[in-house]
């Protein structure tokens, strides 16, 4: 459903993205991972046409970004932006409404449709009790699930989303994460920048890894996910297990306080 084809962007001198190509697999949920400064957050949003590359192109449906239309994008993909602005004195409940603005027109107001798809949203990101509350006075967390909201209530079948688990406590980060697969076997498309390796490597079913703006290794957790790959990308010397509880690859730093248990015991 996207493509990328050779994508290549820069800002002066300084190459961020560097012949990227990859195929965003329908209808699963993909994990953009890498170091700081890698070009996650930039090709997210090429993918989302909020940036354009200097080189390359972008796909959508087998066709290129620039042939839709601004409302048939919005249509198609919503995006979670790694940083948001609070419009001034908004509720909660004004926001939520903001993700159905692309299907509104003048010959197509308000609709049950629209409340319906408010009404969804609001339950999955379980904010029904902010809708009252001004923007301003919400902690970092709630103000996060909000934009959650307001993203799903958009209702499209690409979702992209850049750290959404920012500013969430470890509880609402799994039912976030949870939330994202369970729209992934409804047949959505999700692209999520995420920083957790573990998390990515339990939640998603397609893993992109990348490294000074090229990709290094994409596919599948297990082929992704390995300790010569963390390595390259993070510098990172690492055991990888199985995760006894879900079989999934977990991934264990080695430091130089860190011990085999073996030899714990034994001191």
């Amino acid at each position: 459903m996207l493509k990328a084809t050779d994508v290549r962007l820069s800002y002066g001198e300084q190459q961020i993205l560097n012949g990227v190509s990859l195929d965003i697999p329908e209808g699963c949920f993909t994990a953009l991972i890498g170091a700081n400064g890698c070009g996650k957050t930039t090709l997210l949003n090429v993918l989302a046409h909020m940036l354009r590359p200097s080189a390359g192109s972008v796909q959508l449906a087998g066709k290129p970004l620039g042939q839709h239309s601004r409302r048939a994008l919005a249509q198609q993909m919503a995006l979670l932006p790694q940083r948001t602005t609070s419009p001034a004195g908004m509720s909660v409940r004004e926001l939520v409404m903001q993700g159905r603005f692309p299907w509104q027109s003048w010959w197509r107001q308000w609709s049950e449709q629209d409340q319906q798809a408010i009404d969804r949203a609001i339950d999955l990101a379980g904010i029904s009790s902010l809708l009252d509350r001004s923007l301003a006075t919400l902690s970092g967390g709630q103000l996060q699930r909000c934009w959650i909201a307001m993203t799903l209530a958009q209702d499209t079948p690409v979702i992209l989303l850049d750290e959404p688990t920012t500013f969430l406590d470890i509880a609402h980060q799994i039912t976030l994460l949870e939330l994202l697969v369970d729209l992934r076997e409804q047949g959505k498309t999700i692209v999520a920048v995420l920083h957790d390796l573990n998390q990515a490597a339990r939640y998603a079913d397609h893993l992109v890894m990348m490294r000074e703006g090229r990709l290094l290794a994409q596919g599948a957790p297990a082929k992704v996910f390995t300790r010569e790959n963390l390595k390259a990308v993070f510098d990172l010397d690492a055991h990888i297990i199985t995760d006894p509880y879900s079989g999934d690859p977990l991934c264990v730093p080695q430091t130089s306080r860190s011990q085999p248990l073996a030899v714990r015991e034994a001191m």
